[in-house]
């Protein structure tokens, strides 16, 4: 029963690879489906089978559901503000005009947080045409190191949702994430910035840019200041990190009304519903429109959806994990192959490059991780997020053909196929694996 419980799932993770591969069935299906073959094959009764699925999607979605809307009505809002550009161009300020792959980078790197990385290269890649045009640089260079910048916090800095979701699957604590996350983001987005300086330069590729820099200036009289926009990302941020710090077992802050009040506001939901209010001054004009079913809000809400049932059916897929007992017979095995952190980067680098989509790497890799944390030893509340980081940091890992995100990169670059793979799938493997060894060095003292 060992062995067959072994081989079962590494069967099921084939399946759920080649269904959403192949034959394009949906993740949410492919997750759901995984969980019943799974329950039903190891031998799990019918009563405990249900009653694991629904209790793992239930649970899962209780914790992180609203974070998941929330942070992306604040990306929409962000995008369709122009407070994008604003943040854009304050950055440009402190780097200069010259150094526009190291702006385009760290702009890539903040826009992440609340916004897809997709959405972030297809809103900054007018802004990045035009100032590599006039900086007189070929768009190769710039675009990957606005594409890096993008994946650093796209796939390990909360309230993006995948790393978001998988907080929520393991039980790791937001700010603590939050706080591991930036730690490894930033030295992962330099490498990435020096790897597009080597790799990009050799590659010529002229930016013709659709709009000019004074047509981007004109399209940016109507968006908010660069302070203000930045302030529904850096906001709910503080306030995660003061709640996760006034837990600690020191209490800093005492164990008053104080803490109770941190706990309140910091929680990632109350945070998350302050970022909202705060988007909503965004706009020059805030019209109902924007709130409705067909606007803004009515957008942010139908795109968060899609993630929000692949993570609840992630959830059922791991609570189903954790209930047939594989846990204890992986746990025993694994704890003496010494791959420690290693194993969550892995598993989700295997998983990212076979099927594609970085946060179904994310959700998937959490749930198989779920029921191993505690045979593995990963119970503390810094080796929970680090393992956490760790699934994002293999989720890089690598974007190629069947990745969304390679033809939105190549594409909105001027790059063919070949060239894409040089730079882009290059590139996030040197990104993935820079955040992966990080990960390790941080986990050996701590872990």
């Amino acid at each position: 029963m060992t062995v067959w419980l072994v081989v079962l799932l590494l069967l099921t993770i084939l399946f759920i690879v080649i269904s959403t591969v192949k034959w394009r069935l949906h993740p949410f299906l492919a997750l759901i489906f995984a969980a019943f073959l799974f329950g039903i094959l190891s031998g799990m009764n019918f009563k405990d089978i249900m009653s694991s699925i629904t209790a793992g999607f239930g649970g899962t979605l209780s914790s992180i559901g609203i974070v998941i809307v929330a942070g992306t009505i604040i990306g929409v809002f962000l995008e369709r503000s122009g407070g994008a550009y604003t943040m854009a161009e304050s950055i440009l300020k402190l780097t200069g005009r010259k150094n526009v792959p190291l702006a385009m980078g760290i702009i890539g790197y903040i826009v992440s947080i609340p916004v897809f990385c997709d959405s972030g290269f297809v809103i900054l890649s007018p802004l990045n045409k035009a100032l590599s045009k006039r900086a007189k640089i070929s768009l190769a260079v710039s675009a990957i190191s606005l594409s890096l910048g993008l994946y650093a916090t796209h796939t390990m800095v909360p309230p993006t949702p995948g790393p978001v979701a998988a907080a929520g699957i393991l039980n790791a604590d937001l700010g603590i994430v939050i706080i591991w996350g930036l730690i490894v983001s930033i030295p992962s987005l330099i490498v990435g910035w020096l790897f597009a300086l080597k790799m990009g330069s050799k590659i010529q590729i002229d930016p013709e840019p659709e709009m000019t820099e004074k047509e981007i200036a004109e399209k940016m009289k109507d968006a908010p200041s660069s302070k203000k926009a930045f302030l529904p990302i850096i906001i709910p941020i503080i306030l995660i990190v003061l709640k996760s710090i006034s837990d600690f077992p020191t209490k800093p802050f005492g164990d008053g009304g104080l803490r109770s009040f941190l706990g309140f506001i910091g929680h990632p939901v109350t945070a998350l519903i302050i970022g909202i209010l705060i988007a909503m001054f965004l706009p020059k004009k805030l019209e109902k429109k924007m709130l409705s079913v067909d606007g803004w809000v009515g957008k942010a809400v139908l795109n968060a959806g899609v993630i929000i049932l692949i993570t609840g059916a992630g959830g059922a897929f791991g609570k189903v994990l954790q209930n047939s007992g594989i846990a204890s017979v992986l746990g025993e095995s694994l704890s003496k192959t010494n791959l420690g952190i290693w194993l969550p980067f892995l598993i989700a680098a295997a998983i990212k490059t076979a099927q594609g989509s970085s946060t179904v790497a994310i959700i998937t890799t959490a749930s198989l991780m779920a029921p191993l944390m505690a045979p593995l030893g990963f119970t503390a509340p810094i080796a929970k997020a680090l393992v956490v980081v760790a699934i994002g940091a293999g989720s890089m890992v690598v974007s190629h053909a069947n990745d969304s995100y390679f033809w939105v990169v190549t594409q909105f670059s001027k790059m063919d196929v070949k060239t894409g793979y040089k730079l882009q799938t290059l590139g996030t493997f040197v990104e993935g694996v820079t955040a992966a060894i990080i990960v390790w060095l941080i986990s050996i003292p701590l872990i």
